[in-house]
């Protein structure tokens, strides 16, 4: 049998998305409460995140980064989106700016642990990425239009987007 550098490379890709998964799902997490929500896009459903993203820059988002970032996503193999649901966990701490966890749900905020979760587990998965040496870099457009399209459930109110690609060079760097 033989196997073509593209096909392996895809292959590589895709098993390595899989274990970033994973490793947002196993990332240490306030309480031990599990509020991540994965989900790997290819081909098609990709190319609609990306259309998606063109779509916010283009209804007055402040910045010109969701044109450049839905550009290099369209060069990206797949992309894993890491999400959190938001949950109140019940510590009274204050760190999201309000009294209590109550205030917090009242005032439809959201929990600070929750967007510290999901900072961890995008660390994680982005460490599994760099082990494998597959191209990636964490897009806070992406995981915003995917909120938006509601592609890892109505729960979902904060996410990132990590594309992966595999080339002499890196798509996602020396961007314009």
């Amino acid at each position: 049998m033989k196997i073509d550098s593209n096909n392996a490379e895809k292959d590589g890709i895709m098993n390595t998305a899989n274990l970033m998964c994973v490793a947002a799902k196993t990332a240490p997490k306030a309480r031990g409460i599990d509020n991540i929500v994965t989900l790997i896009l290819t081909d098609k459903e990709m190319i609609d995140l990306s259309e998606k993203m063109v779509e916010v820059a283009k209804s007055g988002y402040r910045t010109n980064t969701f044109l450049r970032d839905a550009e290099a996503l369209k060069k990206a193999t797949a992309i894993v989106l890491i999400g959190t649901k938001v949950s109140f966990i019940g510590l009274d701490c204050g760190f999201c700016g309000f009294e209590s966890c109550k205030k917090c749900e009242e005032s439809n905020a959201v929990c600070a642990y929750n967007s510290g979760d999901l900072g961890i587990a995008a660390g994680s998965a982005v460490s599994i990425a760099a082990d494998s040496r597959i191209d990636n870099r964490i897009m806070y457009t992406a995981g915003y239009a995917s909120v938006k399209n509601g592609l890892l459930g109505k729960d979902v109110k904060i996410a990132f987007g990590v594309p992966l690609s595999a080339t002499g060079k890196n798509v996602f760097f020396d961007r314009k």
